[in-house]
């Protein structure tokens, strides 16, 4: 990173909309937006609070199936129910916002380079330089089904993959140079061909001719996400991410992944200053933290035991908890044998279900409320000392706020919090800059015909 003192540079901040908002049992909350899967207005009305609060960017999760698991779960909570398309979302975002970040998620195991890069290359085009790509390679394995595939791709294969992938998708972006379309009425010349670069890829896993039939993209190419930490995830962000998305309640843990991140950077010609760090926060903000906790023990009263039998089960590596009595102990033939039980959390579980004190309700309240990001319940001040600490410890360059409930999580975090981040300098009072590039403090890859990369 820099050299910069902390009250000289500005922490970055993203908003993630989960349909209704983060907590499970969001829909049940009067201040959620019950349709909001469904509800394109709704979308409009969060983009434009968010930008009101000077949000860098608006973040879309996708998914490409049902969860696998219990049936009976799917029908008590909107997540991977009612999910808009974002590419196609965020084209109609950049409509009707002026300056924050877009930024969808896309997968490179289920869709090919062209036309990804096509739909992401138009989208910077849309929103004037504001778009960004979260490259996943998909791990729910119902996936494969819905692509006319019977086994999922395996974990590092997917991986090998997205390299790959992304290689073709940045060199159909490099397609023309930044002045290849003279538009020249007088001459009869349109685009100067000279200025062309085509790709002809052949890989291990794509052929793609190229070139992208359009100008290239605002930003150069619109900016790279990436959120593995697995040994594979880790060495795929050092090739190519330039935002990693971090999702762990430890300052620490998130802290080491970037430095880890940073360290294998160079082995690919790259600048550890090129990279940043956004860990997600599950926020829920009042005036008071007595309002607060109130609201919290609300969501935390609707979880359906069916919907945290299941967010158990994912806990557990897929374990099947489907029948164990919510108001008991887990049974400890529940927790899953071999590799899968040195999983972090599977052996958090295990802790608790050895000791016997906890029932299942107790436990998987644990982690329906944040589902793996740290939870800040608390007033503006308490939310902001968190942040800051985070911050200042370089644990995280910026974050990626998961309000409990919205929109009324978002208008509360805008309202209460960005004032007193204002306050302490740590967030900038307006935009900056026009691009999403811009907002976060990355170059813009060189013109190609330059020959500087």
């Amino acid at each position: 990173m820099p050299e910069l003192s902390v009250r000289s540079r500005k922490m970055a901040l993203g908003v993630q909309f989960h349909p209704t908002g983060h907590h499970v049992a969001a829909w049940h909350h009067p201040r959620s937006q019950i349709d909001m899967g469904s509800n394109p207005a709704a979308y409009v009305d969060l983009a434009r609070t968010a930008e009101r609060g000077g949000f860098d960017l608006i973040f879309l999760a996708d998914s490409l199936a049902l969860r696998d698991g219990d049936i009976k779960a799917n029908g008590r909570w909107p997540q991977y129910m009612a999910y808009l398309e974002p590419l196609t979302l965020l084209s109609a975002l950049s409509m009707m916002t002026e300056r924050i970040g877009l930024v969808a998620t896309a997968s490179t195991s289920y869709s090919e380079p062209f036309n990804l890069a096509r739909s992401f290359a138009s989208l910077d085009h849309l929103s004037a330089g504001r778009a960004g790509w979260n490259v996943v390679t998909t791990g729910n394995t119902a996936s494969s089904r819905n692509f006319g595939r019977d086994v999922h791709f395996e974990h590092d294969a997917r991986y090998r993959r997205a390299v790959e992938f992304v290689e073709v998708v940045k060199g159909l972006w490099d397609s023309w140079d930044d002045d290849a379309f003279v538009m020249d009425r007088d001459s009869g010349v349109y685009v100067d061909l000279s200025r062309m670069h085509p790709l002809n890829h052949r890989g291990d896993h794509y052929r793609v001719a190229g070139p992208l039939h359009m100008r290239r993209p605002p930003q150069g190419q619109p900016v790279l996400f990436q959120a593995g930490t697995s040994d594979a995830g880790r060495e795929v962000a050092a090739e190519i991410a330039e935002v990693v998305f971090m999702q762990n309640k430890s300052p620490d843990f998130c802290r080491q992944m970037g430095e880890d991140i940073r360290a294998r950077m160079a082995k690919y010609g790259r600048d550890p200053a090129d990279l940043r760090i956004m860990a997600g926060m599950a926020v829920l903000v009042a005036e008071t933290e007595e309002s607060a906790r109130a609201e919290q023990d609300f969501l935390q009263s609707r979880i359906h035991p069916d919907v945290g039998r299941a967010i158990l089960s994912a806990e557990l590596a897929g374990a099947d908890v489907s029948d164990v009595d919510v108001d008991k102990p887990l049974p400890l033939d529940r927790i899953p044998h071999g590799a899968e039980r040195q999983r972090s959390g599977v052996q958090g579980i295990l802790r608790i279900a050895e000791e016997g004190r906890m029932t299942v309700r107790e436990i998987y309240e644990m982690f329906s409320s944040a589902r793996g990001a740290p939870q800040l319940i608390g007033t503006p001040a308490m939310i902001a000392d968190e942040l800051e600490r985070w911050f200042t410890s370089g644990a995280a360059d910026g974050f990626i706020i998961e309000p409990s409930v919205l929109p009324g999580g978002l208008e509360d975090f805008v309202d209460l919090v960005i004032p007193e981040l204002r306050a302490r300098g740590l967030v900038r009072d307006g935009y900056e800059g026009t691009t999403l590039r811009e907002h976060l403090g990355l170059a813009r890859p060189a013109d190609p015909g330059t020959g500087a990369r």
